[in-house]
């Protein structure tokens, strides 16, 4: 990139935040992971963030070797991997399950509990008389996470993987040029689709620096990123902070 810009999170996903979101988004058996596809993947996504200077946790790092590991075990007969201890399963992937299946279960009841919280702060009692309390739309809608950011993000790029004239002459354009366009944006419009941010793009440098304003101003809480279902359409709102 031609300017220094690095986006640290308030909050960052972990390894098994990143594999359990493969997973889902594959829709396979957590008990059965296509070891070499999520494996592709995972380390795909870990470049992603590298290239984007995030701070990519070093346990990020350990996890890819630990697939590349089971990756490499499963591929060699039974009779021909190396000894282990005792107490371990044939299947090279049954540790990383157990890890898996745990923390869903951690995570899940912070989700649910977190879901009990804001239920309580919506309801307001009136001894004597009964409430209805009108649910907004805005409700349903559930920020996003780094990995469904980064979804999109990979996508734009794919579509201009092949540097041609238009990459070549393209005008330079920095972080702070993009979280200015997408203040006024939001000035316009109460809210639009994320992946159209970069409709028009035709610059991988264009792209980038887009993709990093975004988080910039997700940091700053100056806007949102939520959608209404998991992997549904990632729109983009106004934040907390004016």
């Amino acid at each position: 990139m031609a300017e220094e810009y690095k986006v640290q999170l308030e909050v960052f996903e972990g390894p098994l935040d990143l594999l359990l979101y493969l997973i889902r988004k594959e829709e396979v058996d957590i008990y059965d992971i296509p070891i070499e596809r999520i494996t592709t993947q995972y380390v795909q996504y870990i470049d992603l963030m590298r290239m984007l200077d995030l701070n990519v946790a070093g346990d990020f790092l350990v996890m890819a070797a630990t697939l590349m590991m089971i990756k490499s075990r499963m591929l060699l007969p039974v009779e021909e991997r190396p000894a282990v201890e005792e107490e371990e399963e044939d299947d090279p992937r049954w540790d990383l399950v157990r890890q898996l299946v745990e923390y869903k279960k951690f995570k899940d009841a912070a989700i649910f509990l977190e879901g009990l919280e804001g239920e309580r702060d919506g309801i307001f009692g009136r001894e004597g008389e009964h409430l209805t309390l009108e649910v907004k739309p805005d409700l349903a809608l559930h920020d996003v996470s780094l990995f469904d950011l980064l979804t999109v993000f990979n996508d734009a790029l794919k579509k201009v993987s092949q540097e041609d004239l238009r990459e070549i002459f393209a005008e330079r354009f920095s972080v702070s040029d993009k979280i200015e366009a997408i203040g006024q944006r939001l000035k316009r419009e109460d809210r639009f689709p994320f992946a159209a941010l970069f409709s028009e793009m035709a610059s991988r440098h264009e792209i980038v620096c887009t993709f990093l304003a975004v988080l910039e101003l997700i940091r700053q809480r100056q806007i949102r990123a939520v959608q209404d279902h998991p992997f549904g359409e990632i729109l983009v709102t106004r934040g907390d902070v004016e």
